[in-house]
């Protein structure tokens, strides 16, 4: 009798260890999500499989064209994955041509190949205050981002963290391409 106590104690001590271990992990290293939507297409499809990298940014800040991950505002549970293209303190345009303009300069950039239809809110300047990023999906004809009110500027509290891996599917499996 002792020794079957002593063994559904030892079980449930590890049980408890991993199940501390999975929390830690998800909650401050990385989590799986699955990419819903076109917005990021080419560099992203539908039912893509990700791992995001949670711990980077507490080491250092984002850069341009990473690709992260915050929540929608508006919907639990709900989850955004769009590429950075406004950094804090910049004034992000987008004029009637299409073309991204970062402090009056045109954006140098190989993610957006079509030409952009929406100009959205980014028709007239947007500062962005200095913790404020500005978002866009790759697909930028099909993509709900900083340009609408609804999405908006993202401050750098609301990001969870960096696209890191493709885990699925496996013929994709990799590294993502940020810069």
């Amino acid at each position: 009798m002792k020794n079957i106590l002593k063994e559904i104690l030892s079980t449930s001590f590890y049980f408890l260890i991993v199940l501390l271990i999975t929390y830690l992990v998800i909650t401050f290293v990385g989590q799986r999500t699955r990419v819903s939507g076109e917005s990021m297409t080419p560099t992203l499809q539908e039912n893509d499989n990700l791992i995001v990298d949670k711990i980077t940014y507490r080491f250092k800040d984002p850069e341009r064209f990473d690709i992260i991950v915050f929540p929608y505002r508006y919907k639990k549970k709900t989850y955004y994955i769009k590429r950075i293209i406004g950094m804090p303190g910049e004034t992000v345009q987008i004029d009637e041509q299409g073309n991204i303009f970062i402090d009056g300069e045109i954006l140098q950039e190989s993610y957006g190949k079509e030409v952009i239809r929406y100009q959205g809110r980014a028709a007239e300047p947007i500062t962005l205050g200095e913790d404020e990023y500005f978002v866009m999906g790759d697909n930028r004809n099909g993509s709900s981002d900083s340009r609408e009110e609804d999405v908006g500027n993202i401050s750098r509290k609301e990001i969870i963290g960096r696209a890191w891996v493709r885990i699925y599917p496996f013929d994709k499996f990799g590294v993502l391409k940020h810069q």
